[in-house]
């Protein structure tokens, strides 16, 4: 498995979990912490905004760490010495076509 498709799957579940707690959370405040009868579950309606608001922040932020870690997979350091494409590219190039030369038509009488 190369490094691209290992950032891949990890930037697959990164998203996933990122689109879940946001649909958890209500714009107005109500989401989750509507739900919840009572103050004892999960620390309260604070405490469940307050979590949800900071793996929100934390999943972004692992997300475009990963995004980037991805991007270096490609030139940088962790890149793949048997890549495809690379060896796709450094084809040898052809060599230019020279233009054909033009002779000039032989010129034939005019008739009168």
């Amino acid at each position: 498995m190369s490094t691209f498709s290992i950032f891949l799957v990890l930037i697959t579940i990164v998203c996933f979990l990122l689109i879940v707690v946001i649909m958890v959370q209500n714009p107005k405040g109500g989401g989750l912490s509507s739900t919840i009868s009572g103050t004892q579950m999960l620390g309260g309606v604070q405490k469940t905004t307050d979590f949800l608001d900071k793996s929100t922040w934390t999943l972004a932020t692992i997300l475009i760490a990963l995004i980037l870690l991805s991007s270096l997979s490609f030139t940088g350091s962790l890149s793949d010495s048997d890549s495809k494409i690379i060896e796709k590219t450094e084809a040898p190039a052809a060599t230019p076509a020279t233009p054909a030369q033009q002779t000039p038509a032989p010129a034939t009488p005019a008739a009168k």
